[in-house]
């Protein structure tokens, strides 16, 4: 059974989102955040990784995808979530999980439709396609779109290869 550890960084609050692959369709396994005190960046660093690092090992995912940083209006603010992400990211290559990272843009674009969608629309769709009884948080709801953002563009690639296969058993012939 495959499981999908999404991660929405943040160096004051981690979203993380965990769904579980069963017959093609995503099952909502786990969400929550990673909230850390306002303490020194490199307390805040230590925190996120030890809690991506408990999150694997509870739930023992066999994918993890992260958002990637955007541009923010603020260079400190970029630079502070970039570090909020490299932190993730080593939680999971020490545990040897493969990484993949998707722009906020391909996220929106996977579970809503369009990629500028807002905040509620996104939580809106994470729960809709979830079958959730109530809604996420914030950032757990961007968390589990990281993670159905990873689920579809999988299921894209073997469609397409599977197409392609197609194709070419058709030239053959």
């Amino acid at each position: 059974m495959k499981i999908i550890l999404g991660i929405d960084p943040g160096s004051r609050i981690t979203g993380y989102g965990l769904i579980k692959v069963v017959a093609n369709k995503a099952v909502y396994l786990a969400s929550g955040c990673i909230r850390v005190e306002d303490e020194k960046m490199s307390v805040r660093l230590h925190n996120v990784f030890t809690g991506v690092s408990e999150i694997i090992r509870q739930f023992s995912p066999s994918e993890f995808a992260i958002e990637q940083v955007f541009m923010a209006k603020n260079p400190d603010s970029a630079l502070k979530l970039g570090q909020a992400r490299g932190a993730a990211i080593v939680a999971a290559t020490t545990n040897e999980l493969p990484v993949a990272e998707y722009s906020a843009r391909q996220i929106k674009q996977s579970v809503v439709g369009k990629g500028a969608a807002d905040k509620v629309q996104v939580q809106h769709m994470v729960t809709h396609l979830l079958k959730l009884s109530k809604t996420p948080q914030a950032d757990a709801a961007d968390a589990l779109a990281v993670a159905l953002c990873h689920l579809h563009t999988e299921q894209s690639l073997v469609r397409m290869a599977g197409q392609a296969t197609k194709t070419v058993r058709r030239r053959l012939r």
